[in-house]
């Protein structure tokens, strides 16, 4: 009934994963990729020479050998041990629920210690390439091939294969998450999540990302949510505001840091009038103090405290840019961190100036805590484009630093109530009707350290945070979905 899929390892571990599969009665054969150090000997495997487990050409000639219904993939050459009847268990639910795609959660071993590794739902929303499946894929190959008849064979790529082949099986089927744990791996990467999620921008897989970029924009064609290059023209408002500019800063309990923030935005230098609006969300330490302590000395600073004692970044922000003191562009700037010059508002604003966008997103520097860089350096984002940029934009799960906002169009969206990913959620919600400008040079500093708040998070916090922004890709892709069927 399957076959399974194995990549080879000259590590111990590997003879003893492979045992589970020679010894199922369910597994009728097993392809061993590798580079051309394997050859097996027992009757139920083949060998496989290949540059690339994820590559167009790998897939397509794994998918011509299968005789099976099912097809278990390990994408991870990894100690796996499968727990009882696992095996039997992913062929069960497979046949009850007829689902493309199974995965499930799983137990992690890390340095010598196990513990529990969910993994959440998929939703149409989740089409970005650095999903969590674990370590194990359970194809339907009958799903597999209906995919490839509708959409067309995997395309000419290096290592978005598995990318492309996942995404159009989920367009004709359903990809299924079972919450019970049915393997354990040993964990090889042992980064904190803080460490981990800059690796989509890293400049040494930029040929990854655009293979990615071209698999995950044939998938938003494929399911009506692709957005042409044509934008509508950011409309005029004849409101008048007391400021070009303001920069805005949400804090709560920065005390350490949020006094340089606030000086890096006194002392840029622009042509037009500024402020810094700082939103202190209930602070309990001296931040309070040391903002009210900068408004006297500076009318510029704008300190305000919410009657609310429910907002997140998100409603924070809110509160910034519907005051009556909020300028005609709204700029960002997180309490711990800084601007990298003197002239970065005036760029910013005369982005805005030139090129008429709702939105301007810059490019940042990664720094410690003594502003030294730290790699990857620079996050460009270069990925996005302007003919492409709002439709990769659903792919990847950050849109660049600083951020911002022509604030008559801000005011009419908001940002969620939140504090993860409401930048993001209003950045993608603009870019389905108005152009964003692009800044690809360093304007900013953002400090990683271990005060972050994603700097080292547990799994439960990194699956609630990717929940809620695949969400916000639901719901946009569903917008633009039907936007598409009123045109």
């Amino acid at each position: 009934m399957i076959t399974v899929l194995i990549p080879h390892s000259t590590e111990p571990y590997f003879e003893s994963t492979l045992a589970q599969f020679i010894d199922s009665p369910i597994v009728k054969k097993i392809l061993i990729v590798h580079n051309g150090a394997y050859s097996g000997l027992h009757a139920k495997c083949t060998g496989m020479k290949v540059d690339s487990l994820t590559s167009g050409k790998t897939l397509d000639a794994i998918l011509k050998k299968l005789s099976t219904g099912y097809l278990l993939f390990i994408s991870q050459a990894q100690s796996i041990t499968f727990n009882q009847a696992a095996l039997e268990r992913f062929v069960h639910i497979a046949e009850d629920t007829k689902a493309g795609m199974i995965y499930s959660d799983y137990y992690e071993v890390k340095e010598g210690k196990r513990s529990e590794h969910p993994t959440i739902d998929y939703q149409l929303g989740s089409i970005r390439d650095n999903f969590d499946f674990g370590a194990v894929m359970f194809f339907s190959v009958a799903a597999v091939k209906k995919a490839l008849k509708k959409y067309g064979a995997i395309g000419k790529i290096e290592r978005a294969g598995l990318y492309d082949l996942r995404l159009k099986v989920s367009a004709v089927s359903e990809i299924f998450h079972n919450q019970e744990y049915l393997y354990t791996k040993t964990e090889s990467d042992m980064r904190k999540s803080g460490e981990k999620m800059f690796d989509y921008v890293d400049p040494r897989n930029i040929s990854v990302q655009k293979e990615n970029e071209l698999v995950a924009t044939k998938h938003l064609k494929n399911i009506g949510a692709y957005l042409k290059p044509k934008f509508t023209k950011v409309p005029k408002f004849k409101q008048k505001f007391p400021v070009e500019a303001s920069v805005i800063i949400p804090v709560r309990n920065r005390e350490k840091t949020v006094g340089e923030a606030v000086y890096s935005v006194l002392s840029q230098k622009t042509d037009f009038a500024f402020n810094v609006i700082v939103v202190d969300n209930h602070s309990t330490d001296n931040t309070t103090s040391i903002l009210s302590d900068l408004a006297k000395r500076d009318p510029r600073v704008k300190h305000i405290i919410p009657d609310r004692q429910d907002l997140g970044i998100g409603g924070c922000w809110n509160e910034a840019v519907l005051s009556e003191h909020c300028g005609m562009y709204a700029v960002q700037l997180d309490s711990d961190d800084l601007y990298s010059g003197n002239d970065t508002l005036q760029k910013v604003v005369n982005v805005f100036r030139k090129e008429g966008v709702a939105m301007v997103i810059g490019s940042y520097t990664l720094v410690n805590a003594n502003l030294e860089p730290i790699p990857p350096g620079l996050i460009d984002h270069k990925e996005w484009t302007p003919e492409n940029g709002r439709n990769n934009a659903l792919r990847i799960n950050g849109l660049g630093a600083p951020r911002a906002f022509y604030t008559p169009v801000l005011r009419e969206i908001l940002l969620p109530n939140t504090s993860y990913g409401e930048d993001y959620a209003a950045a993608i919600r603009i870019s389905r009707h108005y152009q964003i400008g692009r800044i690809y040079t360093s304007l900013y500093h953002c400090r990683r350290w271990e005060g972050n708040t994603d700097a080292s998070l547990p799994i439960e916090k990194i699956n609630r945070n990717d929940y809620y922004k695949d969400k916000i890709r639901t719901i946009e892709i569903r917008a633009r979905i039907q936007l598409n069927k009123r045109k």
